[in-house]
């Protein structure tokens, strides 16, 4: 059974597996871990779902460091 995107508890040691899906829920969750100015664009959604990442904390994490200045 795969997990559910919209339903399930995300946290940082939550894998990706391959029906993840960019749900209101995840968004909501990468709010509280990366802040207010995340947001999803084309390059960022790619990268997800390349398979580089492995839990949604290396999602989080990514997202970080590409916003770093």
């Amino acid at each position: 059974m795969s997990f559910d995107w919209h339903a399930g508890p995300i946290t940082r040691a939550t894998p990706l597996d391959r029906h993840y899906r960019n749900t209101q829920k995840v968004r909501q969750f990468l709010v509280e871990e990366c802040g207010e100015a995340f947001k999803f664009d084309r390059a960022f959604m790619a990268w997800i779902k390349s398979g580089t990442s492995a839990t949604m904390g290396d999602v989080a994490d990514q997202w970080l460091r590409t916003r770093k200045s």
